[in-house]
């Protein structure tokens, strides 16, 4: 699977378009008729940047600052970005330069209750996620028919009211505005109309009657139920009125019905196309290393450092070291986690600031891009780092150090894995006494000496 959410990295920094303030009603919508379409994450990003949209005077952010808000990887933040631009929530910018890249996130308002509804992809995909009950239940809640068969519209135009008084009016006033209404992007020129008009008599279907509203009609239901241009030749012939005309409403009826009728009684289901959900037979299973570097690369490091400290929430000066790592010198998330985990292994859970900083100057000059790179430098490198240690704390060479899992593995079949990241998903311990807490904490690291092979006095 091709890891889509490189396309955006913690140090890209992005501004936020709010062209219009939202409203209550908006929020509402958001909540229950899109969150079940794309799930809690994707509305939390919309959120957060709605929130921080309306403050007028704000300055580029990072991406780590929604990493840290949002409490999720880089790569559930770009998923849950290309979910809402799929829905017709936001629109993105981007700007490429020499060492980053430069984004817009506009947000868009969701669709009013009425538009939704008639919306064949996005009515039948909430119908699908909700259930019957709970469809009917809202339409009742935010949509009102009013009948008007006995009525006659009397409306008077524009140009009924208004005459055009002649101006000199500047160019740049008459500039014309954008009317189309407000959409989700779907392409619906794909489909192929020019087989699907083969098919179709003139006499029975003038041409002209296939507006370019029923065009995309057509082209939402063929994609749907997944149809073809021969297949939805029948559905608009089934879809055609007394007056040989055709009309929304009929053609989602004639839809489900000639589905219901060829393919399935069950209601389709929407999936994204990006996700992948079952491994293939045959690929070899993530060894625990390897899951390792993928834990160390998609996640947050205030998360790291809370997994590695059993829990707790990490002092205020370790997250502003890991940020400006991050921020200030652009070292990539899954670098920083693996020297914040390397230095806190082998320094009895300390950062020691100058002692990371020169670790990180190393791997900065050494242009590190991935956790796997950063490990295998720190199994390579850990004499000398051992020595700067050394310096850092005034002491022998022959201190105690701790198991860091970055030891030259030879033996190809066991790796070293640290103890914490087996505990990362279990709930915190009961608080013990502080002597009791101090046997098991030293029986711990004597098991790791020994499955390591080695002794108190040996550096790691």
């Amino acid at each position: 699977m091709v890891h889509l959410y490189k396309e955006v990295q913690p140090t890209d920094h992005f501004e936020i378009s709010l062209p219009h303030f939202l409203s209550t009603n908006e929020r509402q919508l958001l909540t229950l008729f899109y969150q079940p379409l794309t799930g809690p994450e994707p509305i939390s990003l919309y959120l957060t940047l709605w929130a921080e949209g309306e403050d007028l005077h704000t300055n580029p952010m990072t991406h780590y600052y929604l990493m840290n808000v949002l409490n999720m990887p880089i790569g559930k933040i770009f998923e849950a970005r290309i979910a809402l631009e799929a829905i017709g929530l936001l629109r993105t910018w981007r700007k490429d330069e020499e060492d980053n890249r430069q984004f817009i996130y506009e947000l868009a308002r969701p669709l009013d209750a009425q538009e939704f509804f008639q919306d064949p992809l996005l009515s039948m995909f909430l119908f699908s996620k909700i259930g019957e009950q709970a469809y009917r239940k809202l339409r009742r809640r935010f949509t009102r028919a009013v009948n008007k068969d006995s009525f006659k519209e009397v409306s008077r135009s524009f140009v009924d009211v208004y005459k055009p008084v002649h101006m000199n009016v500047p160019k740049d006033f008459a500039e014309l505005v954008d009317s189309k209404k407000q959409d989700y992007p779907f392409y619906f020129d794909q489909f192929d109309f020019n087989l699907l008009m083969s098919g179709l008599s003139e006499n029975l279907i003038p041409s002209s009657s296939i507006t370019t509203a029923v065009k995309e009609i057509i082209a939402k239901l063929a994609f749907l139920y997944h149809l073809s241009p021969l297949d939805m030749q029948k559905v608009v012939i089934l879809a055609l009125d007394d007056n040989m005309q055709i009309s929304n409403d009929r053609l989602k009826k004639a839809a489900a019905d000639y589905y219901k009728l060829t393919v399935s009684k069950d209601a389709p289901k929407l999936e994204k196309s990006f996700v992948q959900s079952v491994q293939p037979q045959g690929s070899p299973k993530a060894s625990k290393e390897q899951e390792l570097q993928i834990y160390l690369e998609t996640t947050p490091p205030l998360q790291v450092l809370r997994d590695i400290n059993n829990g707790k929430e990490p002092l205020p000066s370790s997250l502003e070291l890991a940020e400006d790592l991050i921020v200030k010198h652009g070292m990539p998330v899954g670098v920083v986690n693996v020297l914040l985990e390397y230095v806190m292994l082998t320094t009895d859970m300390k950062l020691p600031r100058k002692y990371v900083e020169r670790i990180a100057d190393h791997w900065m000059r050494k242009n590190l891009k991935t956790a796997k790179e950063a490990m295998d430098l720190a199994r390579t490198e850990r004499d000398q780092y051992t020595k700067w240690k050394n310096e850092n704390d005034n002491k022998p060479q022959n201190t105690k150090t701790y198991n860091n899992g970055y030891k030259n593995q030879n033996r190809q079949s066991k790796e070293i894995i640290p103890e914490w990241f087996y505990k990362r998903n279990k709930q915190e311990e009961a608080k013990k006494p502080d002597t009791e807490k101090q046997i098991s904490t030293e029986e711990r690291r004597k098991k790791i000496l020994e499955a390591l092979g080695q002794t108190d006095g040996e550096v790691n």
